[in-house]
C-alpha cells in the first residue's frame, strides 16, 4: 500500500478521494489551511495537519511526518467568476502556491504527484467533445492559472524525474453520502445552488445568460460524479508507477444545459424551483463537454453513475442529511 499525502483533502472533491484511498488500503495524511474545506469532512481516523501549501515551513513539516510516495493536489481557488476580479489572488495562491508544494516534494524525495486541473483549460474550445489535444485558451484567471502549473510539471518531470498526471475535470457533481457532499461558502456551483432552492434556503437560482448558441440559450457542462472521479485518481496514482507523464480529460462525454439541470432538479426534488435569468458572466464559455477516451482506452476508466438525474439524487440525499453543510458536523 502507499503512503499519500492529501493536499486540499477536507475540501469536496479530494475528501471524496481521501475516503477511496482509505478504503483500499492506503495510508493517507490530510493537508489542508481549512480556509474553503471542513474539518469535519475528514474522518477522525486520518491525520488532519492545518497549514498553507504557500508556506515552505509548514510543508517540510508535514513532509516530514511520514516517507510520503505520492501527493494528491486538491489545494486552490476555483470560481471563475471570482477570478475575473481579483486574478492576482488565483496566480498567487493556485501558481505559485503549487510551485512551493513542488519546491517542497522535490526536498523531501516525493517522486509522484496526482494534480487536480480543470476544463477551464480549454476556454471556449475549437471542438467538442473536448480531447486532450484541443488548443488549450482559457478564457478567465482561474483557468490561466491552471495553466502555468500544467506547463511547470514537464520541467519538472525533465529535471528531476517527478512523474505528474493532471486530471482535467469538467464539472464535478453529486456526493458520497452521507459523509462527503458539496459545501464551499459561499456556494456557486449550479447543483447545490438548486437543491438549496429545493430545501428553501433560497427563493431561486439564477440562470446566466440565455442568448447562447446553446439548444435553450443557456451554458451547457459535463457533469461527472465526484465518486467516479475519485476512482480516475486512484488509477492515475498506479499508473504513475510505470508513467511518467498523464494528462486526462474527465467527464461523461455528454452535455447538459443549466436549464435541463434545473428541470432534473424539480423531478428529483419535487419542488418547482423558480429561475431568474441574469446576465452572462464574464469568461463562461458557451459549452464544455468532454471527451473521456484516452483514460478508458488507458486506464479502464468509466463513469459508473453517468446519468444526471442519478448524480442530482445523492447531491439530494447529502444535503437533506447536512441542510446546513458541514456546521455542526462531528468528524466520522
Amino acid at each position: 500500500m502507499t503512503n499519500v499525502l492529501v493536499v486540499g483533502g477536507a475540501g469536496y472533491i479530494g475528501s471524496t478521494v481521501t475516503a477511496h484511498l482509505v478504503k483500499a488500503g492506503h495510508t493517507v495524511t490530510v493537508f489542508d489551511d481549512l480556509s474553503h474545506g471542513h474539518r469535519a469532512a475528514v474522518p477522525m481516523s486520518i491525520e488532519l495537519v492545518v497549514g498553507n501549501v504557500g508556506d515552505p515551513a509548514a510543508l517540510d513539516a508535514v513532509f516530514g511526518r511520514r516517507a510520503f510516495e505520492v501527493v494528491m493536489h486538491f489545494a486552490g481557488l476555483i470560481e471563475a467568476g471570482e477570478s475575473m476580479k481579483v486574478p492576482e489572488c488565483y496566480f498567487r495562491i493556485n501558481s505559485a502556491g503549487t510551485l512551493s508544494l513542488l519546491e517542497a516534494m522535490l526536498r523531501h524525495g516525493v517522486g509522484r504527484l496526482v494534480f487536480s486541473s480543470t476544463a477551464a483549460l480549454f476556454g471556449n474550445p475549437e471542438r467538442t467533445p473536448v480531447t486532450e489535444d484541443v488548443r488549450m485558451q482559457p478564457t478567465n484567471a482561474y483557468g490561466a492559472s491552471k495553466l502555468l502549473i500544467e506547463q511547470m510539471l514537464p520541467w519538472m518531470n525533465s529535471a528531476h524525474g517527478l512523474r505528474f498526471a493532471c486530471l482535467r475535470y469538467f464539472n464535478a457533481a453529486g456526493a458520497r453520502a452521507p459523509d462527503n457532499g458539496e459545501d464551499h461558502r459561499p456556494e456557486t456551483h449550479l447543483i447545490p445552488l438548486v437543491l438549496k432552492v429545493a430545501s428553501g434556503q433560497r427563493e431561486s437560482v439564477s440562470v446566466f445568460g440565455g442568448d447562447y448558441p446553446t439548444q435553450d440559450g443557456s451554458c451547457v457542462r459535463d457533469y461527472v460524479h465526484v465518486d467516479d472521479l475519485a476512482r480516475a485518481h486512484l488509477l492515475a496514482m498506479d499508473a504513475l508507477g510505470e508513467r511518467q507523464r498523464l494528462h486526462y480529460n474527465l467527464g461523461n462525454g455528454e452535455g447538459f444545459s443549466v436549464r435541463q439541470v434545473v428541470q432534473a432538479a424539480r423531478e428529483v426534488t419535487g419542488h418547482p424551483i423558480p429561475c431568474l435569468e441574469a446576465a452572462r458572466r464574464a469568461g463562461d464559455p458557451a459549452t464544455l463537454v468532454a471527451s473521456s477516451a484516452s483514460i478508458q482506452a488507458e486506464l479502464g476508466w468509466r463513469p459508473e453513475i453517468p446519468a444526471l438525474k442519478d448524480i442530482i439524487a445523492s447531491a439530494w440525499e447529502w444535503h437533506r442529511r447536512h441542510p446546513h453543510g458541514y456546521d455542526g458536523t462531528a468528524r466520522p
